[in-house]
C-alpha cells in the first residue's frame, strides 16, 4: 500500500516569512502523524533559509513515525545528517534563486560526488534515496551508486496543461518504476502531487510512498491540518480501486 509522507517545509516557510517561532514545524509533524501520516519529510537548505537543524534535532527527539531529510549532496549537509541521524536522507538538487527544488538531481552526471555522498550516509546508517527524473539513464546511475530508492520527480506530470499530456507523462513514470523495480530499486514518488492528481500516481504498482507538502498544507488554510492530511490519505488509498479506463 502507497503510504504519505507529509513535508512540513511550508510551515517552515510561513513562519520564516516573519522570522519568529510560529507556525512551528515540528508541531505540524506531530497533527500530520496524529492524523495518519506514515512519516515527515523536512528539507534543509544549505543556506537555511526555511527549515532548521533545530527542527530537524526537534523531529528526531518527537517523531512517531520516521523522519525524511530532504538535502543537498554537500560535506557540510553530509554532517548534518551524520549529526542527527534521520531514517533516510533523500539526495535532492539545489540552486539558492529557487523557490522550490526545479528538476531531478543529476546523478549521471555526477556520479562519483552522489555515490560517495550516499556511501558516507550508508555507513553511518542512513538508507539513501535520490530525487530524480523518470528517465532511465538516471534510474541506472542511481542504482550504480547504492542508492536503496529513487523518488520520481512528478512535477512535468502534474505541470501538464492537458489531459493527453499528462497521460504521456504518467506512462513515463510508470515506465520509470518498472525500470527502476528491475534494477532492484524501491520507488517513490513526489514534486507537485495534489488532490486532483494524486490517484493515478498512488495506483503505479509498488510505489511505496508519496512526499507531498504544498498543497496539503495550503489545503489546511481552509480546513485545517488534521483534516488535510485525513484528505489526502483517503485519496491515496483509493489507488486500489481506481479503474484508469
Amino acid at each position: 500500500m502507497t503510504i504519505l509522507c507529509v513535508n512540513v517545509d511550508h510551515v517552515a516557510t510561513l513562519r520564516e516569512a516573519r522570522k519568529i517561532t510560529e507556525p512551528d514545524p515540528v508541531t505540524a509533524a506531530m497533527i500530520c502523524e496524529l492524523a495518519g501520516a506514515a512519516g515527515i519529510t523536512l528539507h534543509i537548505r544549505e543556506d537555511r533559509r526555511h527549515a532548521k537543524e533545530r527542527d530537524l534535532e526537534l523531529l528526531m527527539q518527537t517523531a512517531k513515525t520516521r523522519v525524511n531529510l530532504e538535502m543537498a549532496a554537500t560535506d557540510d549537509m553530509v554532517n548534518v545528517a551524520l549529526k542527527y541521524r534521520p531514517h533516510q536522507v533523500t539526495l535532492v538538487p539545489e540552486k539558492r534563486e529557487e523557490v522550490t527544488t526545479e528538476g531531478g538531481l543529476d546523478v549521471a552526471g555526477k556520479r562519483d560526488k552522489i555515490g560517495t555522498v550516499t556511501q558516507a550516509l550508508q555507513e553511518g546508517g542512513i538508507r539513501v534515496s535520490h530525487f530524480i527524473d523518470p528517465a532511465m539513464d538516471q534510474i541506472a546511475a542511481s542504482s550504480e551508486t547504492g542508492a536503496e530508492f529513487v523518488e520520481l520527480h512528478t512535477g512535468s506530470y502534474c505541470n501538464a496543461p492537458t489531459e493527453s499530456g499528462r497521460s504521456r507523462e504518467l506512462e513515463k513514470l510508470r515506465q520509470a518504476s518498472r525500470g527502476a523495480l528491475d534494477l532492484g530499486l524501491r520507488v517513490n514518488a513526489g514534486h507537485g502531487l495534489n488532490y486532483r492528481n494524486v490517484v493515478p500516481v498512488a495506483a503505479i504498482p509498488r510505489m511505496e510512498e508519496l512526499n507531498i507538502g504544498h498543497s496539503i498544507i495550503a489545503h489546511a488554510v481552509y480546513v485545517g491540518l488534521e483534516r488535510a492530511v485525513k484528505e489526502m490519505i483517503g485519496l491515496i488509498h483509493q489507488c486500489e480501486s481506481w479503474n484508469p479506463e
